[in-house]
């Protein structure tokens, strides 16, 4: 018979198998990134996820993925990295998402 487990352990647990914490986590992230990005980039974007230090950022239309990856994409990254310094972002990655509409928010 194994000893019980402590509280805290087991909230850590449920948080971890229920993914609560990558929901607060994304909300964060989308958070910085409007704030890194300002209202006229946020505002055409949306926030898809971390995956492996990348932060990937969907784009709703190719002039503005072309503008972000050839002239902000550097300073941006370097925003978020100070703004959100607790993950790692090591890169940013943009896609283009037909599926966004033109004022979409980050969330």
């Amino acid at each position: 018979m194994s000893e019980p487990q402590h509280l805290s352990a087991a909230l850590s647990e449920l948080i971890a198998r229920r993914g609560l914490a990558r929901v607060q986590g994304n909300a964060q992230l989308a958070a910085a990134w409007n704030r890194a990005a300002g209202e006229r980039i946020a505002g055409h974007t949306k926030v898809l996820g971390l995956n492996r230090s990348v932060l990937e950022i969907g784009v709703a239309n190719a002039a503005l993925m072309n503008e972000l990856v050839s002239f902000h994409a550097a300073a941006l990254l370097e925003k978020l990295r100070v703004e959100y310094s607790e993950q790692s972002i090591r890169d940013l990655r943009f896609r283009l998402r037909t599926d966004l509409p033109q004022t979409a928010r980050s969330s």
